[in-house]
């Protein structure tokens, strides 16, 4: 998508705080090491998969919390299992993924205590209000947005609200949507946002980085720029560092061979993340001397791109989650915003609600106008 210079935040801060560590410009990077689906359902390996990020040299852990029927629902129509043909998931219904990949919600606050007794930041990505209640009771020092759930805007209006900074991944965002994400975010409370330049494609490759936007995002937006990668190697963050990134997200997995999973294809060892960290930390000191992997620069670019037009579809959407009959009223037990992305935007839910539908609707069915008159 061509670039523009329209959209300019000067109110907003070069800076953010979390537990008491000033990010952005001239300022250490920030490192986050994403554990995801890596723990292989298996508690001790999430403890020690923390304890080898504080070796490797993380700043801090990053988990996600969502559970299959709070992102989704158990449904094997096409719309819950074509949408993850072609990738590295295919096979799977949405469902099964999401089982197979999520941290359990009981073991988050243990690992939090885990993280930060060794001196690293914990914080999570929720996927819905439900996970923001939940860590509130945790009492984690910040929120990650992750890129598909930028569109969310009900989720952001409660992230919002607890006021604590925000890092939010932009992978397939225009720039549009960026500013309406900011702004909801800003309107809800948060004053501390972060942008992270992302491409959703998981692996991505180097050549579809496009890291010369991160300096624009930096102007454009008026805020502390980082990166979230899933390209293999540390190429990509080193040269996003050189180019202004304050933060790299990379995610973390003890042994790929040995700890398979949905997420462990585009996940860094531990000696691999130390390396990373080393050469981030050479970079900072003098990044012109940084060595620039020219492939990953690419252009200013906002919007889907080739790599991660296909991720579209799991932005989170409007779908029926029940049966519903013709002259029925829609509520939230009977419409709700979950994932795949064939429905009508997040932003939409609250202008459905109370209008009632013009035919029979089977559970599962992506919300669209057609289905509703008004109550």
């Amino acid at each position: 998508m061509p670039h523009d210079r329209k959209t300019n935040f000067p109110f907003m801060s070069t800076h953010i705080t979390i537990h008491g560590r000033t990010i952005g410009s001239g300022r250490p990077t920030y490192v986050i090491a994403e554990m995801s689906a890596n723990h292989g359902q298996d508690f001790s390996r999430a403890v020690e998969i923390i304890r080898a990020m504080k070796e490797s040299g993380a700043d801090a852990v990053k988990i996600q919390t969502y559970t299959p029927d709070t992102i989704t629902i158990d449904c094997d129509n096409p719309f819950f299992v074509d949408c993850l043909k072609g990738t590295i998931w295919e096979g799977k219904s949405l469902y099964a993924l999401y089982g197979e990949a999520y941290t359990p919600w009981e073991w988050q606050g243990k690992l939090k205590e885990e993280a930060e007794l060794l001196g690293m930041d914990f914080f999570s990505t929720p996927f819905d209000i439900t996970a923001v209640d939940f860590l509130e009771t945790l009492n984690v020092p910040a929120y990650k947005i992750a890129s598909f759930e930028l569109v969310h805007h009900p989720l952001l209006a409660r992230v919002g609200k607890t006021r604590k900074p925000v890092i939010l991944s932009t992978g397939m965002a225009t720039k549009e949507e960026i500013a309406e994400a900011v702004g909801v975010l800003r309107a809800a409370g948060t004053e501390e946002i972060s942008l992270l330049k992302c491409t959703s494609a998981y692996p991505a490759r180097m050549e579809d980085a496009n890291l010369q936007t991160i300096p624009a995002m930096m102007a454009d937006f008026g805020v502390p720029v980082g990166l979230s990668d899933h390209t293999l190697g540390h190429a990509v963050p080193v040269t996003a560092v050189s180019r202004g990134a304050c933060i790299v997200e990379k995610h973390f997995v003890l042994d790929r061979e040995r700890d398979k999973g949905p997420d462990s294809a585009f996940s860094m060892e531990p000696q691999e993340f130390k390396a990373m960290v080393d050469a981030v930390r050479e970079a900072e000191k003098n990044p012109e001397a940084a060595p620039i992997e020219e492939s990953a620069l690419g252009s200013v670019t906002y919007g889907p791109t080739r790599a991660d037009k296909g991720s579209v579809v799991f932005r989170p959407s409007v779908f029926v989650i029940e049966d519903i009959a013709a002259g029925e009223t829609f509520t939230e037990k009977n419409v709700r915003i979950i994932r795949p992305g064939y429905g009508l935007p997040p932003k939409e839910l609250g202008s459905i609600l109370g209008k009632t539908a013009v035919v029979s609707i089977r559970r599962g069915t992506p919300f669209s106008r057609e289905l509703a008159m008004v109550g």
